[in-house]
């Protein structure tokens, strides 16, 4: 399991179409991945679970990845979230 805080930049934060795209990148990787925000945990793979937390733009949320390849997924992952929306 390996962890990583990242902030969300993207101006509607993870709403719709944003934790829609989120889900695409995340869902073929093997394992777990979580997003935590304020002690909530969400299944990255699940939109409604994404949607459910209420991340908006400039919120701090903890990505959490465990499997094979977990630390080269996390990585990707938080790359993923810093550029979402450019």
């Amino acid at each position: 399991m390996v962890e990583e805080k990242v902030v969300v930049n993207n101006e509607t934060g993870l709403h719709a179409r944003p934790a829609a795209l989120l889900v695409q990148f995340v869902k073929n990787f093997p394992g777990s991945v979580e997003l935590i925000k304020d002690g909530k945990v969400a299944n990255a793979k699940s939109i409604f679970n994404v949607m459910s937390l209420g991340v908006s733009k400039g919120t701090e949320v903890l990505v959490r990845v465990t499997g094979e390849n977990e630390e080269e997924n996390l990585k990707d992952l938080v790359k993923f979230i810093e550029n979402l929306g450019e």
